[in-house]
């Protein structure tokens, strides 16, 4: 079925259910083809996936140096005076990924990416949107934006945009595109930094003004020490690029996704709820695997036949 949701007991059993699912996709390809793309997400609902994915392929059941690897964002503005600096936080998704995948893989893929967002000085993006303010849009109908930048902006937008937004595209593109893309959700439903209200439509990779409240989560999180010191914006993947994929599997655990997950699924296709693309997806084709652990599938079992009414397959692994 293009569309399964599987239902899990807690957050070791979701990753254990959702490194298989990966691991199958990628061992198949790679049985008839070169080389396989990777997409991958950050935050804690995939670790424990990634930590079964790289036992998968350092017991040899996969060839690690043939598959390439895109994530979804990165922040821009964080801590350190250049771009290694930036990067290197401990903060940064490209040192959360070292850190919980790249790192335990031996050997390790043939080429690792992650959105250039340590590349853009923060202060001369702040200072470029207040000077060029006829050279993009903000689109958006919660706090966070997506800054679109107009074809042809000169000076530090425009180099935005072609080196940073537009050529991530184009790499992935040129690799291919991606084969199957991990993904999570956050409170209200986004995937990435595509947050809530910013349209989906030719918002393929986004520059986002990042809303208070998320900035003020990270704080709250101890993930930086002050507002002052927390990045207010960030590169991502939008819903419509995610969804590209030709595969996408979603990980959610806990009480606080059970909403998300549940609208996602029995609710309308809308930019409020940016994962709830996953429907438009499907319906043109897409595979979808949803692993859930019990918490965040409460309201999906609640409610098993009006999503069975709707041609989706509910798994039940308990």
């Amino acid at each position: 079925m293009p569309f399964t949701i599987t239902v899990t007991r807690d957050f070791a059993h979701m990753s254990t259910v959702a490194a298989d699912i990966v691991a199958a996709d990628i061992a198949a390809k790679l049985a008839a083809e070169d080389e396989y793309v990777l997409g991958l997400a950050t935050g804690n609902s995939p670790t424990g996936l990634y930590k079964n994915l790289a036992a998968a392929f350092n017991a040899q059941s996969m060839d690690a140096t043939r598959v390439r690897s895109f994530n979804l964002d990165e922040y821009v503005g964080l801590p350190g005076d250049n771009a290694q600096q930036r990067a290197l936080h401990p903060e940064s998704y490209s040192y959360f990924m070292i850190k919980e995948l790249f790192s335990l893989l031996d050997p390790t893929f043939a080429e690792t990416n992650v959105p250039w967002g340590t590349l853009i000085d923060q202060n001369e993006l702040i200072a470029a949107l207040e000077q060029q303010t006829g050279d993009y849009e903000l689109q958006g109908t919660d706090q966070g934006k997506a800054v679109v930048i107009r074809d042809g902006a000169p000076g530090v937008l425009g180099w935005i945009k072609d080196n940073v937004l537009d050529a991530y595209e184009r790499k992935i593109a040129h690799s291919g595109g991606i084969d199957l893309h991990v993904v999570g959700v956050g409170g209200r439903g986004h995937v990435a930094f595509h947050e809530s209200g910013i349209p989906f439509e030719d918002n393929r990779m986004l520059l986002v003004r990042l809303d208070d409240s998320t900035v003020g989560n990270a704080v709250a999180d101890g993930h930086f020490t002050s507002v002052d010191a927390s990045p207010r914006y960030a590169i991502s993947m939008g819903a419509e690029l995610v969804y590209k994929a030709k595969t996408v599997v979603l990980v959610a655990n806990g009480a606080r996704k059970t909403g998300p997950v549940a609208e996602s699924v029995l609710g309308a296709v809308t930019a409020d709820v940016p994962i709830s693309y996953g429907q438009k997806y499907v319906a043109e084709g897409g595979t979808l695997h949803y692993v859930l652990d019990e918490a965040a599938a409460a309201e999906i079992l609640a409610r098993r036949t009006d999503v069975e009414v709707r041609g989706y397959e509910v798994i039940d692994l308990r």
